[in-house]
This record gives structure tokens, C-alpha cells and sequence, in this order.
């Protein structure tokens, strides 16, 4: 079979961020069992959920600091 592909920046920051939910959720443990298929469809949607929102806060903030979007001074 073929060799395993490297995962990219964003691809790891989101392995990182999915390991950081799931031990805040007291499921890390249960994960380095059995494994994320060893997870209830709840609580992978509780963890894709929290993903989700922090992802997008993540953007809506990068968003207020960029120098294209603040408002012109009147002159």
C-alpha cells in the first residue's frame, strides 16, 4: 500500500485544536483508547460543534484587525 501523505499547517492546527476539545470534554482519555471511531456521534458532534465556533471567532476577529476594513476619516 502507499505511503501515509503529510498533513498540511491548517491540517495540523486542527488535529492540535481536536485534541485540545476533547480533553476540555474529559474525552481524551476515551480517545487514546479506542480511538476517535470509538466515539459516540454525540460527542463528535459536540467536539465539530466547538471546532466550528472557535474557528469561526477565530476569523471574525482577524477580520476587525485588518487595516482594509476600518472606516475612512472625514477630512
Amino acid at each position: 500500500m502507499g505511503q501515509k501523505k503529510e498533513l498540511t499547517e491548517a491540517q495540523k492546527l486542527d488535529l492540535t485544536m481536536k485534541y485540545e476539545i476533547a480533553e476540555e470534554l474529559g474525552l481524551l482519555d476515551k480517545v487514546e483508547q479506542v480511538g476517535w471511531k470509538g466515539l459516540t456521534a454525540k460527542e463528535s458532534g459536540r467536539i465539530g460543534g466547538i471546532m466550528g465556533k472557535k474557528k469561526r471567532d477565530a476569523r471574525a476577529k482577524a477580520t476587525e484587525k485588518s487595516p482594509c476594513n476600518t472606516p475612512e476619516e472625514k477630512i
